[in-house]
């Protein structure tokens, strides 16, 4: 009878023992499964941060030769490196890459294809009302320069008080108001070297 009692504590010990060691493996396996929720936010947050912009090489080039002129003043009708309004320097840019356009904020408006702002890219042009804000006719025109997932859009235009210089559209209460549309020209580039005008680069 007390052998047998022994043998019932022993068996009794050796399961409270064995549920203790699979309560702490249990444990240890929930607590180190990652939160799949915190998990996706901190990967998409990764991912977006370091998104490349993938321009195009013409693109790249573009926005190269148009941040050389920052600091050039501003010239009412200007269209050379002498002094430039908006238009007149949209309109030399492209010129040097092919592209013989209209010296006019408004006409430019009429080349290309309008995309959505949450779409805009490198290269795309901003358009914006003049001065009055009240006026539906657009006055204005920039080369967006950088999309920044956290600073948002960058444009670099002729401003009448700054002369070339790099904007941001989402901190502007002068700009924000005043904005009408944006353009994406075709310049006829993906992995293709760039073309002249002369042999058939087109808008769309």
């Amino acid at each position: 009878m007390k052998t047998s009692s022994i043998y019932i504590l022993f068996f009794l010990f050796f399961c409270c023992v064995q549920t203790v060691q699979v309560c702490a493996q249990g444990t240890v396996k929930k607590d180190s499964i990652p939160n799949a929720k915190s998990s996706a936010k901190l990967d998409f947050k990764v991912h977006v941060d370091s998104l490349p912009q993938n321009n195009s090489a013409y693109v790249d080039n573009m926005l190269g030769f148009a941040k050389t002129f920052l600091g050039t003043p501003y010239l009412s009708s200007g269209a050379s490196p002498t002094g430039f309004d908006c238009s007149g320097f949209v309109s030399y840019v492209l010129g040097n890459f092919g592209l013989d356009v209209i010296h006019s904020s408004y006409g430019l408006a009429e080349y290309g294809r309008t995309v959505k702002l949450s779409e805009a890219k490198p290269g795309d042009l901003m358009f914006f009302k003049g001065s009055n804000s009240g006026s539906s006719r657009i006055g204005h025109v920039a080369i967006i320069y950088e999309v920044h997932p956290t600073e948002g859009i960058k444009f670099i235009h002729a401003s009448s008080s700054k002369g070339i210089t790099i904007d941001r559209f989402n901190e502007s209460a002068y700009y924000v108001p005043r904005y009408v549309t944006t353009k994406r020209l075709d310049y006829g580039v993906e992995s293709q070297s760039v073309k002249s005008n002369e042999e058939g680069l087109t808008f769309d």
